[in-house]
């Protein structure tokens, strides 16, 4: 459930709760009861909007570790081939130095 159908269906309880029991109520404690009712109302939608904050915050940080890892892999990856380069380089250079001196007969 996203963050709007959450605080949407918070609003509708806690509204339904304060009418309902304003109906049923007697006159005389009827601005007490909805002072209470509004207060629980309040309270539960306050919980809920904390409790969709923290998934949030979770949902989050799980994406925010997720593209670390995938930075570091590819960032790995990437010094792997740099480091596969370098050495194919440095062997194909020994190999044409030592043909070099194979052809003009200067001695390894």
């Amino acid at each position: 459930m996203n963050a709007k159908k959450v605080c949407g269906t918070l609003f509708a309880c806690g509204a339904f709760a304060l009418f309902s029991h304003a109906a049923n109520a007697t006159p005389s404690g009827l601005g007490q009861d909805i002072k209470q009712d509004t207060k629980a109302a309040g309270k539960g939608i306050g919980n809920g909007a904390r409790d969709v904050g923290h998934a949030t915050a979770h949902v989050a940080k799980s994406i925010g570790h997720g593209a670390k890892q995938a930075g570091q892999g590819i960032g790995h990856g990437a010094k792997e081939v740099g480091h596969g380069i370098a050495h194919g380089t440095r062997e194909g250079w020994d190999a044409t130095k030592h043909a070099v001196k194979q052809v003009f007969h200067k001695g390894d």
